[in-house]
């Protein structure tokens, strides 16, 4: 489907990543806290946007490689299938630990949630390994297949954001901000990227 490999495990997989705790997620429960839906869906958009800058970015370095060393893209989708299982495992066999504290100022949670994620340079790497694993070299689209992902990417991220936020709002502050919980859905989604490593490695 427009030169992505596997579109239905893409989507699945893109689906775990969400439910990863990590500041994104804090920022977003903290906004609403404060500003209500409105406060929660400002944060959204900050974060969504922060997230496609940093998803054209590792676009970028993922499409010069393409055009210029196909050869050793295939080595790429290599590594992202062994990067994948090694980051589940390390978030299987992380302790726990208390929540990271994001203060978050009324009326900024835009430019807030943008700067944060932004901030995190650890998603550009993330991206440059997870966005070769979905690419078929051979039926590869050019820009219209990075722009069905990153169109993917943000459609997903609005509606997991959208739907925390309204939790927070209504039901699940304390639930989503606990600890526990947090470590728990981290264990689950590192199990859910091994075998999402594993598979695809398997699949090539």
């Amino acid at each position: 489907m427009f030169g992505i490999f596997d579109y239905g495990a893409f989507v699945l997989a893109f689906i775990v990543l969400l439910f990863i705790p990590g500041p994104g997620n804090l920022a977003i429960i903290t906004s609403t806290t404060k500003g209500g839906i409105l406060g929660g869906l400002a944060a959204t958009l900050g974060l969504m946007l922060g997230d496609q800058v940093l998803l054209w970015l590792a676009v970028a370095g993922v499409a010069a490689l393409l055009m210029a060393y196909p050869t050793a893209f295939n080595a790429v989708q290599w590594l992202g299938a062994g990067y994948l299982a090694w980051l589940g495992f390390k978030m299987i066999t992380a302790k726990p630990g208390a929540p990271a504290i994001i203060q978050i100022k009324p009326h900024h949670y835009f430019q807030q949630a943008l700067t944060i994620t932004v901030l995190n340079p650890k998603a550009i790497v993330f991206y440059m390994a997870f966005l070769p694993l979905f690419i078929d070299p051979a039926a590869h689209r050019g820009w219209l297949t990075f722009g069905v992902m990153a169109l993917t990417v943000a459609v997903l991220a609005f509606i997991y954001c959208f739907s925390v936020v309204l939790l927070t709002h209504f039901l699940a502050e304390r639930l989503r901000a606990s600890p526990l919980v947090s470590s728990a859905l981290q264990k689950f989604a590192g199990v859910c990227l091994v075998g999402f490593g594993l598979k695809l490695a398997l699949s090539r």
